[in-house]
């Protein structure tokens, strides 16, 4: 067995001031608590909540003070993400990665912003991949990334055996997101542990999930935290021999026959994707054609690939529709 414990901290997040003396005491808090603790975890833009203009240039004093915390406790740290004004002009949303020295090993820009929500802010392109010596590997992904699983397919081809996933959400999507954490721990045999904020922070409800999509923890909607000690044998074994003996999901997509065409922009493959239209904020009354297809186009845009008017003629071919029973 090779254990290691991280914690997850689900606290009240604001939007009006700062909150970096709060995750100083909820820290101290915890270590005092729990002082086992190896790594820990905050939620997405928990140092000064989801407004851009907070936005600070790296390295900046928040990133100093976690660094003395993270030396203070001998933990790995990661304390959540900040939106970043950088120097090409752009706007992101980065995470730091923290050692027990105190150093900043890895800074991560969100690849996915919450778009159209987030227009301003512009994706990163580069993955977040860090070991823990003589433990294992991790990688870091925020909130929206992990509705795109490429994202994780990325990392896991990588080695990543624990997925840190800091959230801000505050929507009525937070069930569907729990799904996909779980969904995400399956497909890629990997440990999710998902942390959410409170407040302007979110709703709540923070997870870890094993790698056979188990729900070792599950917060509600007050303040959390939850040291859970991970295996990363477990990992190893269950992406050898299947979860539970059975599915090798990791091996069967290494071993495939099969290509996708789609992640080729030149293919035409996404020509569905192509005919969806802009990617804009929905309005009062938004109905379906409000990007200029008609009534009388609707059925010609539902798809526009290779096999289109095969596929519309196979529907049509066993003749008109009939009243069951007829």
């Amino acid at each position: 067995m090779t254990p290691f414990a991280i914690a997850g901290v689900q606290m009240h997040v604001s939007a009006v001031h700062d909150n970096i003396a709060a995750m100083e005491q909820r820290l101290a808090v915890l270590m005092a608590r729990f002082p086992w603790t190896q790594m820990v975890l905050f939620s997405e833009l928990a140092p000064y909540g989801p407004l851009p203009q907070y936005a600070q240039t790296f390295p900046c004093e928040a990133e100093t003070r976690f660094q003395e915390m993270a030396q203070r406790y001998g933990v790995w740290l990661l304390p959540g993400s900040i939106f970043e004004k950088a120097e090409d002009g752009k706007l992101y949303n980065t995470a730091s990665v923290i050692s027990p020295t105190g150093e900043v090993v890895k800074r991560y820009r969100k690849m996915f912003p919450f778009r159209p929500y987030e227009s301003d802010v512009a994706g990163g392109t580069e993955f977040c991949v860090f070991d823990v010596p003589n433990v294992g590997r991790f990688g870091l992904s925020i909130c929206y990334d992990i509705w795109f699983p490429e994202t994780t397919r990325h990392l896991t081809a990588q080695g990543v055996e624990v997925l840190l996933h800091p959230v801000l959400t505050g929507t009525v999507d937070r069930d569907a997101e729990l799904a996909i954490a779980r969904a995400t721990a399956a497909q890629f045999q990997c440990y999710v542990i998902d942390v959410n904020g409170l407040g302007s922070g979110g709703v709540g409800r923070s997870c870890v999930v094993s790698p056979s999509a188990h729900v070792l923890h599950q917060s509600a909607g007050q303040e959390d935290m939850f040291p859970v000690e991970v295996d990363f044998d477990a990992v190893r074994r269950q992406r050898e021999y299947g979860m539970m003996g059975l599915g090798q999901v990791l091996k069967s997509f290494r071993d495939r026959e099969a290509e996708f065409p789609v992640y080729d922009r030149a293919s035409g493959a996404d020509a569905y994707l192509q005919s969806l239209g802009p990617l804009a904020m929905p309005q009062q009354g938004h109905v379906v054609g409000a990007h200029g297809v008609g009534p009388g186009q609707a059925a010609a845009n539902v798809y526009q690939g290779p096999d289109a008017d095969e596929a519309l003629a196979g529907i049509a071919a066993p003749g008109p529709l009939a009243p069951k029973g007829s």
